[in-house]
């Protein structure tokens, strides 16, 4: 059995709101390992997006533990956390997030920049990864310039052009057509499958939940795995 990319043990998340104590997530207990895919359903406000922040350290837990590549969240600074981010983990969300000012190209590229990669390389691999995800003939475009689906795809090659332990999807294909989330579903398989990268998806959608390994459901902050 592989060892896990991710592993959170009896986590919790409390929000203050007023004078309430507001529970979102209640004792949760997850696990991916390497080349895995998991799904996790439920309905909005369940706690799904509360969970994948806290499994990609984007926020703190209340109580409890997450462990990345065997590395204790909560005991990183701000910095180690960028960089463990960085080189393990790659998100994806129903919104692309890509900066608007920069080419399909450079947005690819920015991760590899970002640590301090040389440009050369950089802007070689994330030539390599517009091919891989069709779009060779649209590197100068910028998001304003594609389409809804074009930006997804560039926005998972973003995710995926430091070859992460996971990718963290939230709603991927949301905003897409059926058609069109289709194919993103299969890229985002194929990639999977080819690099070994786990993937966790949030998803609505019980057709992508069942091309999934393992199906989770979430439901007013409890987590449990489907028989």
């Amino acid at each position: 059995m592989s060892a896990a990319v991710i592993e959170a043990k009896s986590v919790s998340r409390v929000f203050q709101q007023g004078k309430l104590n507001v529970e979102v997530l209640k004792a949760v207990d997850f696990s991916v390992a390497a080349g895995e895919s998991h799904a996790i359903l439920g309905a909005s406000g369940a706690g799904k997006s509360t969970l994948m922040h806290l499994l990609g350290g984007l926020d703190h837990v209340s109580s409890g533990q997450i462990r990345v590549v065997d590395s204790d969240l909560s005991r990183l600074s701000e910095a180690s956390l960028g960089n463990l981010r960085n080189r393990h983990l790659g998100f994806i969300y129903q919104f692309h997030h890509l900066l608007p000012e920069f080419s399909a190209l450079e947005n690819i590229a920015m991760p590899l920049l970002i640590r301090r990669q040389g440009f050369a390389s950089a802007y070689s691999e994330a030539r390599e990864w517009l091919t891989k995800i069709g779009l060779d003939a649209r590197a100068g475009h910028k998001p304003g310039e594609l389409s809804g689906g074009e930006r997804q795809r560039v926005a998972l090659a973003r995710a995926l052009v430091t070859r992460p332990d996971c990718l963290l999807a939230d709603e991927p294909t949301g905003n897409l057509d059926q058609h069109t989330a289709t194919q993103m579903l299969e890229l985002m398989l194929g990639l999977n499958r080819e690099m070994n990268t786990a993937l966790v998806v949030v998803t609505h959608d019980l057709s992508i939940a069942q091309r999934m390994q393992f199906r989770w459901h979430m439901h007013d902050g409890i987590l449990t795995a489907e028989s």
